[in-house]
């Protein structure tokens, strides 16, 4: 398996990843800590704080291709049955030119602390959104499985947030303002141009 580019496919790509944009575990190891090191710097502009204890994680090809070949790496997965299982469970992440797809991290580091704001947080995932050009977009969140216990929400969601195939100048141009409107944990941050203009990329069909 060779490695695969570091820049997201151009217009009319399929930004799904095959086995061949994947690099083989000996490779991987041996460029292993560059890689990485790329990819938190790539990631740093993608990470939005929304108020004191929500994260916005915004995924996309290359943040997807580094957790598979985690994946293989922690697992030790070398056949090609296990790899397209990995592509399967990790490619919805990736967005697909109309759309947003980000982890959402509600953090405290105190257990006890934790525990009770998940219970007060429930839905909390669906009161994520995005807003720009006067338009107020809602995520549509935990297409995989549902991630509420019933007593309790889960400390990590996904969500995507659709804009449709006209949302690339828009989001480019800003602003763009991205929050949560809960009951009991109500933040907006207003995305800095940087943060914009690499989330913009993901809006180019």
């Amino acid at each position: 398996m060779a490695s695969a580019p570091a820049d997201p496919p151009g217009r009319g790509a399929s930004r799904s990843l095959t086995g061949a944009d994947l690099m083989g575990l000996e490779t991987y190891a041996r460029v292993r800590d560059g890689f990485r090191a790329e990819v938190i710097r790539h990631k740093a502009l993608r990470r939005i704080g929304i108020g004191p204890h929500a994260t916005l994680c915004f995924e996309d090809r290359l943040s997807v291709q580094y957790q598979i070949q985690e994946m293989l790496r922690v697992e030790r997965i070398f056949e090609a049955d296990g790899i397209r299982a990995e592509l399967d469970a990790y490619n919805p992440l990736i967005p697909d030119g109309t759309n947003l797809k980000a982890t959402l991290l509600l953090e405290y580091p105190d257990a006890v602390i934790r525990a009770e704001a998940l219970r007060r947080l429930r839905g909390i995932e669906g009161c994520c959104w995005a807003e720009l050009g006067g338009r107020r977009i809602v995520a549509i969140a935990d297409e995989d499985l549902e991630r509420d216990s019933g007593e309790k929400t889960s400390a990590v969601h996904f969500l995507r947030f659709e804009f449709g195939p006209s949302a690339h100048a828009a989001f480019a141009a800003g602003p763009v303002v991205m929050g949560i409107a809960h009951p009991d944990y109500t933040h907006a941050t207003a995305l800095a141009p940087a943060s914009r203009t690499a989330l913009a990329a993901d809006l180019d069909p």
